[in-house]
């Protein structure tokens, strides 16, 4: 297996700085089952404040968080209606279905990541014996590193009200979006009832995440992570890495996005690469048949990690890349091409 010197497969690949790593060593901690722990505590508390909700629930992924959410609005056979390309319908096992018995109604994206409006509301069910019962709409923000308008998301929570649904935000890079519009996350995620937030992406904590919202939808969630095996125990040593994260790595995000861009200006220089250009930290990249998956291959070879399929690569910058990185991998694509 080929070294990877610089990694741009996600920015779920950063490692904890030694600043974090000595706050999780110096942590207090106690069992958070019996509610025990004092640094998750005051993590829940930060991100409900920070947020403006009620409460939050600290757990393992992001996948869990929103699993989480949707059990907590839905019952057996109910729905949820979400974007095609959505994590929580396209990049979670089918964990909605499987394990929560709850429906899935997937709504197909537009170029801009959103969901046209009236198709939204036309796909939530009348009550009616023979449809499965809509309980919430998912939005994901970013979805694909496109930050979607905080007036469409507001367009989207009329709709949930209007309904009676509920609505849920799958922010798992929520900061990297309130970084590039230039707001804070309270007013961002003001019209949801629950919030998924990552702190293991751009913040560069190595675990964790943490569900937001509704008092009444955090203590059923908190009843279905002890369901589920998530509950945790003497906690606190991953939680300190997210307080840890919050204080000291979400204005860098900026440099994230600076990079990214960057890097796909350069890369938008060569004719065989056709460079999606970034809102954030995401750079997409559609290779040219000639080149087939050649390149791929070479940068694989070369120590360059990128993902991607069938023709498409993608590049994360994170707190792990830095300008040096940029330059290493930008000439190692400069001495792919001819």
């Amino acid at each position: 297996m080929n070294t990877i010197r610089y990694d741009f497969r996600s920015d779920t690949v950063t490692k904890p700085s030694a600043a974090m790593r000595a706050a999780m060593a110096e942590a207090e901690v106690g069992d958070d089952v019996y509610g025990d722990d004092p640094t998750v505590n005051l993590l829940e508390q930060r991100m409900a404040s920070l947020l403006g909700k009620d409460a939050a629930i600290f757990v393992s992924s992001g996948t869990q968080s929103n699993l989480l959410a949707l059990m907590s609005y839905c019952g057996r056979g109910d729905e949820f209606i979400a974007g095609q390309d959505a994590h929580c319908y396209k990049y979670e096992a089918g964990g909605a279905a499987a394990l929560g018995s709850i429906q899935p109604q997937p709504i197909a994206h537009k170029p801009d990541g959103t969901m046209d409006l009236g198709d939204i509301e036309r796909a939530i069910k009348a009550d009616d014996i023979h449809f499965a019962t809509t309980k919430v709409i998912a939005l994901e923000n970013t979805i694909g590193g496109k930050v979607l308008p905080v007036d469409y998301m507001t367009q989207v929570g009329d709709i949930a009200r209007k309904h009676g649904l509920g609505l849920h935000l799958d922010g798992a890079r929520a900061f990297n979006a309130i970084v590039a519009l230039g707001t804070d996350i309270g007013t961002f995620t003001a019209g949801f009832d629950s919030v998924s937030i990552c702190l293991s992406k751009g913040l560069g904590a190595p675990v964790g995440s943490v569900l937001v919202g509704r008092q009444d939808l955090i203590d059923t969630a908190r009843r279905h992570r002890k369901m589920l095996g998530g509950s945790m125990r003497q906690s606190g040593i991953l939680a300190a890495a997210g307080l840890y994260a919050l204080n000291h790595n979400v204005a860098r995000l900026a440099d994230d996005h600076n990079r990214a861009k960057r890097l796909a200006n350069a890369l938008s220089a060569y004719p065989a690469l056709t460079v999606t250009m970034p809102d954030t930290n995401i750079v997409f990249v559609d290779v040219d048949a000639s080149v087939g998956d050649r390149f791929t291959e070479f940068l694989q070879g070369r120590g360059v990690g990128v993902t991607g399929r069938y023709g498409q690569q993608r590049w994360v910058t994170h707190l792990d890349i830095d300008d040096a990185a940029i330059d290493g991998a930008l000439a190692e694509v400069a001495s792919f091409f001819p």
